[in-house]
């Protein structure tokens, strides 16, 4: 089992994961340009992400690894395991089609709301006390990425009452996967649990692409290098590596403390984008994303103190 990581590891996994999430908006427009749709694209980063995870288990079995023994866990964390892929599956469909009927500024932020669904729902089902300094932190993050988003968006942005429905409902999906990773199948370690919902996310698509007739876009990196090359980016340094420290992160410090620090990943994509397509950065994006690092600092600093079953125990 992946050992214990602490709050300060746990939360630097995070940030790494949400930086690195935040490399798929250039990375998906690369790989848009060259011929291929979300949905291939989903499914190349979902399969690469899920080869990739292979690969890393063969190494560490190869160096005396004990072996996850799948038919001896218990039901409920192998149902827990595949319903996260599931929900993995929904929620890429649901934000791709939302890009494609509203803004996509308008769309982040209905998706980045589920910070504050996770926060409520953890209080809910007793998994976590919401204090005054993670609510405050909450509200902090929530205003820095709105500001964030926003303050690029064009003066013509449209609003599309679906698309934004189907916005919150990524949020509902994202923040069904936090809680999940919680506590849904803790038997089973990080990197194996993260190999079976890339598994489970890549074999929906893979049956979304043969019913749907896409066969022929999807195939199209098997002959094309300017389209293989982003998904290679995709599906491990955008799949495989953040998917596997979101999830050490959720184990580590809890569900809240990780959607909040998880929102860097729209600032950190500002920023990238800024940087690589030349897009304009203006004084309020600078100062929301002040504000999304401010919320995460306050978390980690010493009043924040842990939740009694996150102290004693680390990412399984």
């Amino acid at each position: 089992m992946t050992p214990g990581w602490g709050s300060a590891r746990g939360t630097a996994a995070v940030v790494v994961a949400a930086c690195l999430f935040g490399t798929l908006g250039p990375v998906s427009r690369a790989a848009y340009d060259a011929g291929l749709t979300p949905l291939a694209f989903t499914l190349w980063r979902a399969a690469i992400g899920t080869l990739a995870l292979a690969a890393l288990l063969a190494i560490l079995h190869a160096r005396g690894r004990d072996r996850v023994r799948w038919r001896a866990l218990p039901p409920r964390a192998l149902a827990a395991l595949v319903l996260t892929g599931g929900t993995s599956l929904v929620l890429n469909l649901a934000i791709f089609s939302a890009f494609q009927r509203t803004s996509i500024a308008l769309a982040l932020v209905g998706f980045f709301t589920y910070p504050a669904i996770v926060a409520a729902a953890a209080v809910l089902i007793g998994e976590e006390r919401l204090t005054r300094t993670r609510a405050l932190a909450l509200a902090l993050a929530l205003a820095g990425m709105a500001v964030v988003v926003l303050g690029g968006a064009s003066a013509d942005a449209s609003f599309d009452a679906l698309g934004f429905g189907l916005a919150l409902l990524a949020a509902a999906m994202q923040a069904a996967y936090v809680l999940l990773g919680r506590r849904g199948f803790r038997a089973i370690p990080s990197e194996e649990a993260t190999f079976g919902v890339l598994g489970v996310t890549a074999a929906g698509f893979l049956a979304l692409v043969l019913v749907t007739g896409s066969g022929d876009v999807a195939a199209l990196p098997l002959g094309d290098l300017t389209a293989l090359l982003p998904l290679l980016w995709a599906g491990v340094a955008g799949a495989s590596i953040p998917v596997f420290l979101f999830l050490v992160g959720i184990r580590s410090i809890g569900p809240t403390r990780t959607s909040i620090v998880a929102l860097v990943e729209p600032v950190f994509g500002a920023f990238l984008a800024a940087w690589l397509l030349a897009e304009r950065l203006g004084p309020a994006q600078v100062c929301g994303g002040i504000l999304v690092l401010a919320a995460a600092a306050l978390l980690q600093r010493g009043g924040e103190d842990a939740e009694p079953h996150e102290a004693a125990s680390g990412a399984a």
